[in-house]
């Protein structure tokens, strides 16, 4: 009886832990599952304006649904400032703009 005892306490002190582990392994899964799933969709928008000198370029563009942003003309950095010497004014393009280190930028690019 007394070696069973312990080996009782024991399993009964094991399963909260192992619930735990189960947990912690479902929910780290579902995270996984999420951002697999999490396909940011490019925007669409007209090049008005480059500013070769500051790296900018000014997009008049649909709404940014990653960054929960309506559809407005505004000024974006270029995750590649050769992108600035491809395009010109009136260019239509798919994009994506993500923030870095407080700056909106362009972090992909397509020209139709």
């Amino acid at each position: 009886m007394k070696a069973t005892l312990p080996l009782a306490l024991v399993l009964l002190l094991a399963a909260p832990l192992a619930s735990a582990a189960e947990h912690a392994d479902s929910h780290a899964m579902h995270h996984d599952t999420e951002a697999s799933a999490k396909k940011v969709p490019l925007s669409q928008g007209t090049v008005k304006k480059l500013d070769k000198a500051k790296g900018l370029v000014t997009i008049a563009h649909g709404p940014l649904a990653n960054l929960d942003m309506p559809a407005m003309t505004m000024s974006f950095k270029l995750n590649d400032p050769a992108w600035l010497d491809q395009l010109k004014p009136g260019d239509r393009i798919s994009f994506l703009a993500e923030e870095i280190g407080g700056a909106l930028t362009v972090t992909r690019l397509e020209r139709k």
